[in-house]
């Protein structure tokens, strides 16, 4: 059995099909795998033990623009390295997580009679996916309101949630505190701006911690980014704010497993790994990408588990509301988190690895 995974850049997309990778070859042994990506934009860097491949691909926006013929010239390159690749690895069953990456591979796999299968990470699915729906075989879903936007798919769509990597196990409170060097019981927050981390939380998060009164300040993990980092490392070393800091978590189990509370983005992974970890979230939809996100981050604020604030409410005062009324009220925050026994517990990546293992033969 072969298997060619294609996807984009962002980890949002890259790590539901690593996820898929991983179990695909733990579970079904001798499998010949493929992933590819775009040449431009992938993080190489959360790739470990898979082949890959890359094509020429990069994202076209909707007007007229230099840089937009030159990314069409790049699709038409792009689609005629998919045709050797698929020439070359003879797949048994293309498999898709979205963007402009995924037309040429799973298009040609429709023409040369090669099942397919696509995943969307989002409530609402992309355009891309919104295009490829109607050719490939079977369609997995993360949400179960995505069905609403696929009506004309809806017998070969199937709810699988979005995988995430097998490394994010919750560890007790004992183990993360050590990992990050704390000690003692103490209301620690989560601040996390998306794979490209961001300016508007980072700044908008510190100006929120400086407005609390000195001695019921909280704990913070906060990944900055690479641009950030050195004015926020000094901003909380000068408000006396007992915080770890990273440009770069790769191991998020330890912050998602002591965190009592998250600011972050509305992506689909991180929404995934809330619901997976059980974490209450103040949740700022990135703004160009705010349709999607917005919708995400509803799924969860309509169960009662996170609190939504739009990035252009985003300022210290909106941050200290939520988070001081979270600190007075710890009733709010159990209930947040019990809010989360409404999802399902089904694990994502087994359940996408037997709809692709249903189209072999």
């Amino acid at each position: 059995m072969t298997v060619l995974v294609v996807t984009g850049s962002s980890g949002g997309h890259i790590f539901p099909a690593l996820s898929l990778l991983e179990i695909l070859k733990a579970r079904q042994g001798e499998i010949r795998t493929l992933l590819v990506l775009p040449k431009t934009g992938a993080k190489s860097n959360i790739i470990e033990g898979v082949k890959v491949k890359y094509i020429s691909i990069r994202s076209i926006k909707l007007r007229l623009a230099w840089r937009n013929i030159v990314a069409l010239f790049c699709f038409i390159k792009g689609s005629f390295e998919s045709l050797f690749l698929l020439l070359e690895f003879k797949p048994d069953i293309v498999v898709g997580f979205g963007t402009l990456n995924c037309l040429p591979l799973v298009t040609l796999a429709w023409l040369f009679r090669i099942k397919s299968l696509i995943h969307e990470q989002n409530v609402i699915p992309g355009r891309a996916n919104l295009l490829l729906a109607k050719i490939c075989d079977r369609m997995a879903i993360s949400f179960e309101q995505t069905k609403d936007y696929l009506k004309p798919q809806r017998a070969k769509v199937v709810l699988t949630g979005n995988p995430l990597r097998s490394s994010l196990q919750r560890v007790s409170r004992e183990e993360a505190s050590r990992f990050f060097g704390f000690s003692g019981e103490k209301f620690t927050i989560l601040v996390a701006g998306g794979s490209q981390a961001s300016h508007s939380i980072n700044t908008g998060f510190l100006e929120a911690a400086a407005a609390i009164a000195a001695g019921r300040r909280p704990r913070v993990i906060h990944i900055t980014g690479d641009e950030d980092y050195a004015f926020l490392d000094s901003a909380y070393r000068n408000l006396g704010i007992e915080a770890k800091l990273f440009t770069f978590l790769d191991q998020m189990q330890y912050a998602y497993s002591l965190a009592d509370i998250a600011v972050c983005r509305g992506g689909a992974t991180t929404i995934a790994e809330l619901i997976h970890f059980l974490l209450p979230a103040i949740i700022i939809p990135y703004p160009y990408a705010y349709r999607h996100q917005a919708a995400n981050a509803a799924v969860l604020e309509e169960k009662g588990a996170a609190r939504v604030i739009s990035d252009k409410a985003l300022n210290s005062v909106g941050i200290k509301k939520e988070l001081e009324d979270i600190l007075d009220n710890p009733e709010k925050l159990r209930n947040m988190r019990l809010a989360f026994n409404s999802f399902s517990g089904a694990q994502a990546d087994y359940l996408l690895m037997q709809e692709v293992l249903s189209l072999y033969g």
